[in-house]
């Protein structure tokens, strides 16, 4: 990889916890810094992303836990190569809604395939690439899913991994919570109690607890 000097912020959380609506939010904040921003999404981002997306969400009901991690590791890879990578090497500011960790949390976890392990295919799949600030909003799945439920208009809107068992869920949000725990240097974990406006002001002191100038404290 070459000279980095962009930031890398990455959003996670169960279903519904409002992490897309904050990334809004925090693109609108780096725009107003002077950065160039990029938003993007995992899975998905890039071209072969997208179909790989609608194929891990829509297009099956069921995939063998090694075949999913294998493909939202494609998906990351090109996410990681084609437009991450050279964001951060000419300084702009990429705002991800979801990224690695996700899978070493719905499949490590929830699939049971190990964290540890996951950890290590998402830094081979990525070359490295690691966010600078990673902010998960965590919500009890039961929550969670009640709210996303409610905006779908009902189950049949759903995708695949939102239509998992509750036990699922709650294995998800165990993971996340354990690697928020291994990684205390970039993880932040925002509570999702209150309003909208509640919340972002946890996202802002966070960003201001981690952030200087744009860059990681060391």
């Amino acid at each position: 990889m070459g000279s980095r000097t962009g930031v890398f912020i990455t959003l996670e959380g169960g279903e519904g916890s409002g992490k897309t609506t904050q990334g809004l939010r925090l693109s609108e904040h780096f725009r107003a810094q002077g950065y160039e921003v990029v938003e993007t999404r995992e899975p998905g981002g890039t071209e072969a992303g997208e179909v790989v997306r609608d194929l891990l969400l829509h297009r099956v009901d069921s995939l063998d836990p090694r075949a999913e991690l294998a493909l939202y590791l494609a998906s990351r890879a090109q996410l990681a190569s084609e437009v991450i990578r050279p964001a951060l090497e000419r300084g702009a500011a990429v705002i991800c809604d979801r990224f690695g960790d996700s899978s070493t949390a719905y499949q490590g976890g929830g699939r049971d395939l190990g964290i540890d392990f996951v950890e290590t295919m998402n830094d081979w799949a990525t070359c490295g690439v690691t966010p600078d600030l990673t902010f998960y909003f965590d919500v009890a799945p039961e929550e969670g899913l009640a709210r996303r439920e409610g905006r779908a208009g009902g189950t049949e809107d759903l995708d695949r991994m939102e239509r998992e068992a509750l036990v699922f869920h709650e294995r998800v949000r165990a993971a996340y919570r354990e690697i928020a725990a291994k990684h205390p240097d970039r993880f932040r974990v925002i509570p999702t109690d209150g309003g909208p406006d509640e919340v972002w002001a946890r996202v802002l002191a966070a960003i201001a607890d981690r952030l200087v100038d744009g860059k990681a404290r060391p």
